[in-house]
């Protein structure tokens, strides 16, 4: 056997070692960064399950978890049906704010004018009450799913926009200067420059308004709608139907934390030379 085919072989099974090393550590390092929130949740039900077995409140105020959990499984497919409208009108409005909150962003940071133009306009709809003007929605655009898609869109726009002005000017302005030196283009700039600079904080705006397009849906369906989860906690709420209400919620809280987790897994893959990322692995290395 060569001696390249040695160093091959000896490459090989130092990898594989190495694999085999890391799978415990892996494990760990996920318990020792997760064991906070799970100890948390586990405790939560605990609790939950001790003041309703002991009788401390009412079941028509706050259900027992098994009776939760029978409201989800006898409704199970009530429940999808409405949860899937829900999710059609939070992911198309969270899109959409998403689309016009960066270009926004892009058109105020590019002038100044505009900037102060449209910033305090951007302000003073942010600060309106969205349940408020909701019901406008809803004469405007009818009962079907356009009034819900506007509120979740109102909901998750301004902290694209706050998020996406604020990464697009972390750039060093001696950078852009050396790119406008060697003949980069505007476009080639932003591009190359301002966008990947801009992904950590913009990112961060992302996580929020995810979370909050949830909420935009729910409370559009709460004006005015026949399907959505805001319309299952509205009959659940006039039937005093709490276990209905609370597995509505729970379904609710699981979408803003599904959206929320897809973003942070695709912020690993658009950033990973970001310090947080980094900090992050070598600490999982280290364990």
């Amino acid at each position: 056997m060569s001696s390249s085919e040695n160093a091959t072989m000896t490459l090989a099974l130092a990898q594989r070692k190495d694999r085999g090393d890391r799978e415990p550590n892996a494990i760990v390092g996920w318990w020792s960064r997760n064991w906070h929130p799970v100890v948390f949740v586990i405790a939560v039900l605990a609790l939950w399950w001790i003041a309703t077995a002991l009788k401390w409140v009412q079941p028509f105020i706050i259900p027992s978890p098994a009776d939760t959990w029978n409201a989800f499984a006898d409704n199970f497919a009530y429940l999808m049906q409405h949860t899937w409208v829900t999710t059609y009108e939070t992911v198309i409005g969270f899109i959409i704010a998403v689309a016009v909150g960066l270009f926004v962003a892009v058109v105020m940071v590019y002038s100044k004018g505009l900037e102060q133009t449209l910033y305090p306009v951007i302000l003073f709809a942010q600060v309106i009450p969205k349940i408020a003007i909701a019901p406008l929605f809803v004469v405007w655009l009818g009962f079907g799913a356009e009034p819900k898609i506007l509120v979740a869109v109102l909901m998750a726009f301004f902290p694209v926009v706050i998020s996406g002005l604020a990464g697009l000017r972390t750039v060093d302005p001696e950078i852009l200067q050396l790119a406008s030196t060697m003949g980069a283009s505007k476009f080639k700039t932003f591009l190359k420059i301002r966008l990947p600079a801009s992904l950590p904080e913009l990112l961060s705006g992302l996580k929020v308004a995810a979370t909050l397009a949830v909420t935009g849906a729910v409370v559009g369906e709460f004006v005015g709608a026949n399907e959505g989860l805001g319309y299952v906690i509205l009959q659940a709420n006039g039937n005093l139907d709490t276990a209905m209400l609370f597995a509505a919620l729970i379904i609710m809280s699981l979408m803003g934390v599904v959206l929320f987790g897809i973003i942070q897994i695709a912020e690993k893959f658009l950033i990973p030379w970001h310090a947080s990322k980094r900090d992050v692995a070598s600490a999982t290395v280290r364990l």
